[in-house]
């Protein structure tokens, strides 16, 4: 605008009638109004601000501005299982003892349950709680956990390790007088767990954790928006394939362990933007490693600051809303940018002077800042349409209520 502004200065200084410094002043000065800086440098960030603000209301909170133009060109989106797809709240739904063991059904749950006692894991919580209820409770001493595989302790002087298969297999204890139990459990969605006293297998436990009501919703809708949908989990692969063949999940990385999220979510970036969502400690690195990592709001604080967008009321529809929002916000700043820059290119000319050999009309520097004004209000209200936006879901009956309450 400058170059342009002084050659316009020159032209009419040159070839302009008298007084042609006048004119050319006029003309120069008039290109300087009316170019729209303000419209170009407005055209991005009202755009963002309406459109996180919209969020907010949906209970979606953008915490990073970038994360609303990468929200929407992720083609994958990577969820978590437990306490995203689950309610995050699993129950002890069965209990068999191995043959030939010296222990009653009580008796076993209530070492199980001590030695898990310490643990904070929802699967050790779901035991726990399942023996209090049977009043089975007792003291454990020597407790380690042994992250993605299992717990020991001492209990009542006895060795109770309790864990996955490979936990298990890692300690030469064989599950395999379990196979069909546990293929069973699996095909109905139980996760299945394995106790040993005294380094002899005493019993295979199962836990369920129930689907969220508004999961197999969300996925839909994902796949819908012409996304893939893959699950990540520590659970055992046939517990997770009848999860995910349930909800219609396209691809399970099954038997991952804590540590390995982040590289299941590297492995799913090959050749596509992903977005992970997750809410629990462990899902940390693998929310920093996606694109765009999405936190539920009900888990960790951990997982919370560990992500981009955070869905507050741990909807997963959420999600599907905050991508048509993210879609919706580039739509709009694409529209304010366009409007900016043709103001620019239809009326420089004009203030340059273009109107005046066949008109003889020379554009005042007065008419200039007033078109120049104009199109920072035409920016500012066509970003504002964005609170106008509808949102795939309505937002989660909590939210809704929380926001009709008074402050």
């Amino acid at each position: 605008v400058l170059v342009i502004a002084a050659v316009v200065f020159g032209v009419w200084l040159a070839v302009g009638p008298e007084p042609s410094l006048t004119y050319a002043l006029v003309a120069a000065v008039s290109v300087l109004i009316i170019a729209c800086p303000c419209a170009m440098g407005l055209a991005t960030p009202v755009s963002v601000m309406v459109g996180t603000g919209k969020a907010a209301e949906m209970g979606v909170l953008f915490r990073k501005g970038e994360a609303l133009q990468t929200l929407s060109e992720v083609q994958v989106v990577a969820l978590d299982k437990t306490g995203t797809l689950t309610e995050g709240r699993p129950t002890l739904t069965d209990l068999r003892l191995a043959p030939g063991t010296d222990l009653s059904d009580d008796d076993l749950l209530r070492l199980v349950a001590a030695a898990e006692g310490p643990s904070e894991h929802p699967v050790a919580r779901a035991i726990v709680v399942a023996a209090e209820r049977l009043g089975a409770t007792a003291e454990a001493s020597g407790f380690e956990s042994i992250s993605g595989m299992g717990v020991r302790a001492t209990v009542e002087g006895r060795r109770v390790e309790v864990g996955a298969d490979r936990f298990m297999e890692s300690l030469g204890i064989g599950v395999s007088g379990f196979a069909d139990e546990a293929a069973r459990l699996g095909d109905e969605g139980k996760t299945p767990l394995y106790a040993a006293v005294d380094g002899v297998l005493a019993a295979v436990l199962a836990v369920s954790d129930p689907i969220r009501p508004t999961t197999a919703e969300a996925i839909r809708a994902l796949h819908a928006q012409g996304l893939r949908v893959a699950m990540i989990t520590g659970d055992n692969r046939r517990t997770a394939e009848a999860v995910a063949r349930s909800l219609g999940i396209d691809e399970v990385l099954a038997e991952v362990l804590p540590a390995g999220k982040a590289d299941a979510v590297k492995q799913l970036q090959d050749g596509a933007r992903v977005a992970f969502v997750g809410d629990g400690i462990n899902d940390a690195p693998a929310l920093a490693q996606a694109d765009v990592g999405v936190a539920i709001g009900t888990g960790t604080d951990v997982a919370i600051e560990a992500a981009d967008v955070v869905l507050m009321a741990g909807d997963l529809r959420g999600i599907v809303s905050a991508r048509a929002l993210s879609s919706a916000t580039l739509r709009n700043i694409r529209q304010n940018l366009f409007w900016a820059f043709a103001y620019n290119i239809v009326l420089i000319p004009v203030a340059a002077g273009a109107l005046y050999p066949v008109f003889g009309v020379l554009l005042s520097p007065v008419l200039g800042a007033a078109a120049m004004g104009l199109s920072s209000l035409f920016v500012l209200t066509n970003a504002l349409r964005l609170k106008r936006f509808r949102a795939p879901f309505s937002p989660a009956p909590a939210v809704a209520r929380a926001e009709a309450s008074p402050r």
